[in-house]
């Protein structure tokens, strides 16, 4: 309950400055936003990779992995 509260509150300071903030600020923000975006999807892709990895290929140990790249 306490992490929704602040939530909210970080929210409504945020779109406080955001009706102050110039249009070409705004579109900074978007742009962050999409890119922070993309770069989830992009992790969650990978890790969804990874573990079909896993299951394809088994794991190695640090020592196997060492051997395997000197």
């Amino acid at each position: 309950m306490e992490t929704t509260t602040k939530r909210q509150a970080l929210i409504k300071v945020i779109n406080e400055q955001l009706e102050l903030a110039y249009d070409d600020t705004l579109q900074e923000i978007l742009s962050l936003l999409k890119i922070r975006k993309q770069e989830d999807e992009a992790d969650e892709r990978d890790f969804e990779e990874g573990l079909k990895d896993i299951v394809e290929n088994g794991t190695l140990t640090w020592s196997e992995h060492q051997q395997k790249t000197a």
